[in-house]
């Protein structure tokens, strides 16, 4: 990791990324609770680790990676991913959009309003995805 990216993630975690991955991480652990909510649950788990640290980070579709077809990747995903746009995802998505033209305001805050729209893409379809390195 570039010493830039470590600063950048250093200055994220404290000025917000803790508390936002430990509510996507409270998000995922409520979801769990139903056997149908394991896969939001899972995907609130994806979100919160990259809510983390989001410099050097980005969101890829599993089946690029493995690829094969598994079950977030295949008809289920897309079903869940429906269900959690309707219910999670619109609303998640508009509040890192918010968040993302607030930080645009300042020149300084670029680029966390940049992480924000990453996550605000992700936040709308996150079943079938996973978290990698940029190389």
């Amino acid at each position: 990791m570039s010493v830039l990216r470590l600063l950048l993630n250093i200055i994220w975690f404290v000025c917000g990324g803790f508390i936002m991955g430990l509510g996507w991480w409270l998000a995922g652990l409520i979801c769990f609770i139903s056997i149908i909510g394991i896969p939001f649950g899972r995907a609130c788990f994806v979100i919160g680790e990259m809510a983390f640290w989001p410099f050097g980070q980005q969101s890829v579709n599993r089946q690029l990676i493995s690829g094969e077809e598994d079950l977030g990747t295949g008809a289920f995903g897309m079903v869940g991913n429906i269900i959690w746009f309707i219910f999670f995802g619109f609303w998640l998505g508009l509040g890192h959009l918010v968040l993302a033209l607030g930080y645009f305001i300042t020149i300084i805050g670029i680029p966390f309003g940049l992480q924000h729209l990453k996550l605000a893409v992700l936040s709308l379809t996150p079943i079938g995805q996973t978290v990698v390195a940029k190389a």
